[in-house]
């Protein structure tokens, strides 16, 4: 009776040397693109340049939504570096080839997350500097809070754009995501107006969406000079949306696009 033997496939727990590695292949790759790097690094700080001049004549609304901005522009910075990236490499077939080794989607997924997420350190670190230090930002809590709170939006872009890129056929998709996922969002999120002066079936909506949290704990860092629980509510509620996309996104996870 002839035998034979077929391979593994590859596993679906989850493997930190694995992820690790996923990690140290996509920083590497992303050393060798300037472009991008400068774009997530440096485009958040010269939008809160800009803002900070924009409002010369009122330094009081520049400290009103600043805080607020801080947290929201690496969000979309990370929402739109990721998505693209993300497709790029189920595009070339890198995904495809990843995928037939003995890595399973949660590897690649967490691999992902690991390295935008210590890009988005850096990015949530110059930020925050620059606004406080710099540009003079007026908060009454503790920076590490502020800090805190715009690490978890970077975080939660990433996540997002992490999922939304197993949706899109071509990085002008993944582009096109961004008024559908993100607009709305910052439309809700109170940043323009109080969420509970808004008709109330916007204001349901508001309390779903994760952004509208962001802003939340980036105003409690603002007014209190303390943590408060409202502030651990908003910190919690922040990251479980990054995590629980984050699990979207590798239950979604093609090899390649249609």
């Amino acid at each position: 009776m002839s035998t034979h033997t077929t391979a593994p496939a590859p596993t679906r727990a989850l493997h930190p040397a694995r992820t690790t590695a996923t990690a140290a292949r996509v920083l590497r790759q992303l050393t060798h693109d300037p472009r991008t790097i400068a774009l997530m690094l440096l485009i958040p700080c010269v939008m809160l340049f800009l803002l900070r001049y924009v409002f010369d004549g009122s330094p009081h609304t520049f400290d009103s939504i600043g805080a607020s901005l801080l947290g929201i522009f690496p969000l979309i910075t990370m929402f739109l570096v990721t998505s693209i990236a993300t497709l790029r490499e189920r595009t070339s077939g890198t995904l495809e080839r990843l995928l037939a080794l003995p890595l399973g989607k949660g590897d690649l997924i967490a691999g992902y997350a690991l390295a935008f997420g210590a890009v988005a350190i850096v990015q949530s670190a110059l930020a925050t500097a620059l606004a406080l230090w710099i540009l003079g930002l007026d908060v009454t809590g503790s920076p590490w809070l502020l800090l805190l709170v715009a690490l978890l939006d970077a975080l939660l872009g990433t996540a997002l754009g992490l999922f939304v890129s197993a949706f899109a056929a071509s990085e002008f998709q993944a582009v096109q995501f961004m008024p559908a996922v993100i607009f709305p969002q910052l439309l809700l999120c109170g940043l323009f107006t109080p969420r509970s002066d808004m008709h109330p079936a916007l204001e349901a909506i508001s309390d779903v969406l994760p952004m509208s949290y962001a802003v939340d704990g980036m105003n409690e860092v603002l007014h209190h000079t303390d943590m408060t629980a409202t502030f651990v509510r908003d910190v919690l509620i922040v990251a479980g949306c990054a995590l629980l996309v984050l699990a979207l996104g590798a239950a979604t996870l093609r090899r390649r696009t249609a």
